[in-house]
């Protein structure tokens, strides 16, 4: 899901630009409801027929046409049809829907899409969509626009710390050192404080003597494994700063606070692992998935989503992979995301289209890739409920039970923030400029500080044009 934030970034950007948008909808999260998806009335006793939007590949697409005839055929009042748009028309062919007013009536969007059709209008209020008594998606995963509920993501996802305990066993035997004391942890209340991880990451870093990088006689200019590496990716960066009491946003999206002091000292201490103290490869831009980090199997640790458990972890690793929870620096906490599926307030049938999207976000209907790992579920149930809970992690893509529990569930129910695009606008934008300010900081050209001062004109820009 995280490969089409580009495509829609795209999209909105020439609606925008040439009105469709402002043209489509009213200044009110729910729109007005006039396309024509579909005349009849579930209250004829006629099918409804609702439509919904996809950016998948043809066996993508198949797996959720079936998903979708089976939907149809456990009720009869609603038929769902699924629209396929490829990455190369897709462009075209929401702005040529958008111009006619015949947007889908549901459909997935990017993260960072949500919030600017509902600031046009473009989304039907979703509040309704689960009753007081049901198990409801998490509120981290909820999208919400002047505090209204317009979109759930369709799965769940959260950062941790994974790490090879191949390399992890071999150079603690290396250097006679206690694994277990060495082995990032999986509870949440024995989490590594900053300096804690920063001295464990040094020892585990290797000169290509065998020294680590607390020894004064450390060559850092021929290093052969890595005690850490942090992903960063603008948006996993957030982590950090809420971490150290900050946050590139105040609370409630009404203030932007990136080059507060709070965040700028913990951004500089993601540098740092590089430029001061020699335990981490030089950061950059450049997305380093777990396949890159891990996968060159000469970085003991590192950050990043748990979708890696299906896409890479689980299926691919030549090594046997732990996970831990984060380390921490003033707060514990971890940040979450998930592509959403929204109700587009052109529909003329938003009670179908939410019943519809209630139904698709049943576990079982996305089984294959909850069990594989690329997804977690979204209903509070699954991190509550012992049952569901061992039937969702007890396999062996999985690492051992009560670690993945602890260090995964349990710690995405408790200590899980929502990413800052489930509250404010223009994400995609102001992440540009934070990929761009950090660039300098990163080689040590600037310090943190520096480079956010720097980029404040643009960061306010990027900002503002959410509002």
């Amino acid at each position: 899901m995280k490969n089409h934030k580009r495509i829609w970034s795209l999209v909105l950007t020439i609606m925008l630009a040439t009105g469709i948008l402002a043209g489509c909808g009213s200044d009110s999260p729910t729109g007005s409801s006039t396309a024509s998806s579909g005349e009849a009335s579930s209250e004829s006793g006629e099918r409804v027929t609702i439509t919904y939007s996809q950016w998948g590949n043809d066996t993508e697409t198949a797996a959720t046409k079936a998903v979708a005839e089976k939907f149809n055929a456990s009720q009869d009042r609603i038929t769902v049809e699924i629209m396929q748009i490829d990455h190369e028309s897709y462009i075209s062919k929401l702005n040529t829907m958008a111009t006619a007013n015949e947007l889908p009536d549901t459909g997935i969007m990017s993260e960072a899409g949500v919030l600017t059709f509902a600031t046009n209008g473009m989304l039907y209020d979703i509040s309704q969509m689960y009753d007081s008594d049901e198990s409801k998606p998490l509120d981290s995963i909820t999208f919400k626009y002047d505090g209204t509920p317009v979109a759930y993501s369709a799965a769940n996802e959260i950062l941790a710390i994974w790490y090879n305990i191949d390399l992890l066993n071999e150079v603690c035997a290396q250097q006679g050192l206690n694994v277990t004391e060495f082995t990032p942890p999986a509870d949440a209340g024995g989490a590594w404080d900053w300096d804690t991880f920063v001295n464990i990451a040094k020892t585990l870093t290797l000169d290509v003597n065998g020294k680590n990088a607390n020894d004064p006689d450390f060559d850092k200019n021929n290093i052969v494994t890595y005690g850490c590496s942090i992903n960063t990716l603008p948006w996993q960066l957030e982590v950090w700063p809420l971490s150290n009491g900050g946050g590139f946003y105040s609370a409630d999206g009404s203030e932007m606070t990136v080059n507060s002091p709070e965040t700028a000292d913990a951004l500089q201490r993601i540098a740092d692992l590089y430029l001061v103290h020699n335990c981490s490869p030089q950061p950059s831009s450049t997305t380093i998935a777990l396949s890159t980090s891990l996968g060159s199997e000469k970085i003991v640790m590192a950050t990043d989503g748990a979708w890696n458990v299906g896409t890479y972890l689980g299926p691919d690793a030549n090594f046997e992979y732990g996970v831990g929870v984060l380390p921490y620096m003033k707060e514990k906490v971890t940040i979450c995301t998930g592509g959403p599926n929204v109700v587009f307030a052109t529909t003329k049938h938003p009670e179908e289209a939410m019943e519809w999207l209630k139904w698709y976000a049943q576990e079982e209907n996305s089984w294959d890739l909850i069990e594989a790992g690329t997804w977690m579920p979204i209903l509070e149930s699954w991190y509550t409920e012992d049952e569901k809970i061992n039937k969702w992690i007890d396999n062996p893509y999985f690492p051992e039970h009560d670690m993945y529990k602890s260090a995964v569930v349990d710690y995405a129910r408790e200590y899980s923030k929502s990413t800052s695009w489930y509250y404010v606008n223009a994400t995609d934008v102001f992440n540009s400029v934070l990929d761009t300010a950090m660039s300098f900081a990163w080689t040590g050209d600037m310090t943190v500080q520096e480079a956010l001062d720097k980029y404040i004109p643009e960061f306010e820009d990027a900002y503002n044009s959410g509002k």
